[in-house]
Order: C-alpha cells, then structure tokens, then sequence
C-alpha cells in the first residue's frame, strides 16, 4: 500500500520593511504571488502607505517600524528589507541577531566592507542572507546567458549594457539626494543592476574605468555614469546608467568572434507591477511582443535588418521568491548570496574612485 501523502508545509510567514517605491510595487507583490510565502507584517511609519498595504494586502498587519516589526520575530520566517539604502545594514543586522533569514534589496550596503561583514553574521548565526537582484530575471538578461550557454556568439569580446532614461526633471528624494549616508545616485542605484549583470555573466573584474556626472540642475548625486570593467577572462563591459538620455540606446550591445546580439527597450515586468498587474499561476508573465525580439548576426545593423530576430524568453521576477523559499526549507541555494553583493560593491567603490581621481583602478 502506498504511503498517504503529506500535506504541503504552510508558506512561509515574511516581515516586509519599507512599503515605498521597492516595498510596494516589488516585493509585497511577489511574496503575495508566491504560493510558498504570506505576506505577514508590514512595517511602515507612513499613514497613506499603512492604508495602501491594508487595501492591496487585506489581512496583512502593519507595524509602525522596523523595531516593531522585529519584535514579533517569533512569528516571521523571513524578513525583507525595502527601506531606504542607509537602513539596510542596520536593519538587515538588527534581523540577522533576532534569529532571523534576511532578504535585502539592492544594493545590500554601502561599502563592500559591510556587506561582507553582514554576510559574516549571516554565516555565524546559519541563517540565510540574500539580494534582490531582480535583473537577473529580465528577459533580455534571460535570452542573452541562453545565447551565450549555446556559443551562439561564439567567444566574447565586449559587453554593452544600457540602463538609460530621459527624465529632464528632479522627483527629490533620498535617490537624489549627495548626502554620503543616503547612498543616492545612479552608480548605486542602476549601477548595481548593470554591474551584477556583467559580473554573472563574465566573472570577476581585474580593472575599472568611471566618468560619473551630476548633470541635472540643481542634482546632488550622479545621474549620467559609465563604467569600463575589464574581467579577468579579457572580456570588457561598457556600462552606462543615466537619467539624462534624450535617445535611448540598446539595452545590450553584445559582441563576439562569430556574431552579435542587439536588444532594445526594457523588460516589461517592472511596468506592468507599477500598473498593479500581477503573476498569476498558469497565466503569461513577462512576455514581450516580437517585434521588441533582439537580433542575431553579423556584418549589419539590426535597424536596417541585419541580423536574425531572436525570441526573448519570458521575465520571470517570481522565480526569485521561488529560490528564496527553496532556499530556507533546504531544497536549493540562495539565489543571490551577500558574497556576490560585496564583489559588485568592489567594483561600484572603484567606480566611484576612478570617477574622482580620473585614473583607472586595479581590483
């Protein structure tokens, strides 16, 4: 006779910090969507925040801070941190102590220094400590490590990646602010993307060039960046975060001794989230019409119709809750450990240096 069947484990119960632009619209979102996880507790010390997270999440409690919040650790499995920059070590270190697995969002720290430390807690206390890099399930960043898993491109030569915006005009806030302990600027902020990118794709960088620039009026932190890496395999990465890009350039520009890959526009999952739409089981997620496919090939530019159209796979942003939960019921690895954070952070800090001193830094 056969066994009866075990019911599946309850989800597990997630303590969300910060419910702005990342707590709102990425996280409380994709924990809801993921039949492993509840969204349990909302910390936030914002009355029309703590209304939106009870009309968006009915059921979820709200607490008034992080230390609230963390005073129910007995009854969270997972907290994440989605506050603003400067919080996130103090309160990824407050999680940590409590007992607790850690989800933050990029970037984890503001120095590799620290995230490393915080990475060394996580290591000592046997919990799990992960960073949303949620790049990592675009589309684009999907089909292109699918081209390179097939030597579509044959080998490698240069990477170029394109996080561009045009928005002429300042939103205010932490993101733009100079101030040093706020960690605002695009090199911190669309740099994290842009250079985990290319470090998962070529491995670990031996050399970094920055032009960094404050363009705007009346702008305290960068918002027109670029970055050169040279990887230690000979690889080099041309990196350019902006929010001052009147012509948007392709997302990836990617070339090889055999051919090349050319993607335009972004992928689509973070502008249908804004819209309020949701993953759902068994429904299309993160699908892109065919005509925003990039091409294949060589000799000519995809714009007058070189190249060869290449289906993009499908964003897939909830796979990374997916991992989370594996992950913490012992079923898989962490999708994107601290160790990874402070090797990109290297490579930000030496962009930050090269842009201030005009010389390139050796890793």
């Amino acid at each position: 006779m056969s066994s009866p069947t075990s019911p599946p484990p309850s989800p597990l119960r997630v303590g969300l910090v910060g419910y702005g632009l990342a707590g709102s619209v990425f996280h409380a979102p994709l924990i809801a969507a993921s039949p492993d996880l509840v969204l349990d507790t909302v910390s936030t010390g914002n009355p029309e925040r703590a209304a939106q997270a009870r009309a968006e999440h009915p059921g979820v409690r709200v607490a008034g801070s992080a230390e609230e919040l963390l005073a129910r650790a007995d009854e969270l499995d997972l907290i994440v941190v989605a506050s603003p920059n400067k919080t996130h070590v103090p309160v990824a270190t407050a999680a940590l102590q409590a007992g607790l697995p850690v989800v933050v969002d990029k970037p984890l720290a503001g120095t590799a220094a620290e995230a490393r430390a915080l990475a060394a807690l996580a290591d000592e206390r046997g919990l799990l400590l992960s960073v949303f890099q949620n790049r990592r399930w675009d589309n684009d960043f999907r089909t292109l490590r699918s081209l390179l898993a097939e030597g579509a491109l044959g080998e490698v030569q240069r990477f170029e990646s394109r996080f561009e915006r045009w928005r002429p005009q300042l939103k205010g806030g932490w993101r733009e602010s100079g101030a040093p302990e706020e960690i605002g600027g695009l090199l911190y902020d669309l740099g994290s993307h842009v250079v985990d990118q290319a470090l998962v794709l070529f491995g670990p960088a031996v050399r970094v060039y920055a032009e960094s620039d404050v363009r705007r009026p009346g702008a305290e932190a960068d918002d027109d960046t670029f970055l050169a890496i040279t990887h230690a395999d000979g690889v080099h990465s041309h990196l350019w975060v902006s929010a001052t890009t009147a012509q948007l350039g392709p997302r990836f520009r990617v070339l090889g001794q055999r051919a090349g890959y050319v993607k335009y526009g972004l992928d689509p999952q973070e502008a249908a989230l804004r819209e309020g739409l949701r993953p759902e089981p068994g429904a299309a997620w993160g699908v892109e019409p065919a005509e925003l496919w990039g091409r294949l090939g060589a000799g000519e530019s995809p714009l007058t119709g070189g190249g060869t159209p290449v289906e993009t796979l499908p964003g897939a942003y909830p796979a990374y809750y997916a991992a989370v939960a594996a992950a913490l019921r012992g079923a898989g690895e962490n999708p994107v450990t601290a160790y990874e954070a402070a090797a990109a952070l290297d490579v930000l800090e030496a962009a930050r240096k090269s842009a201030r001193e005009g010389v390139a830094v050796t890793l």
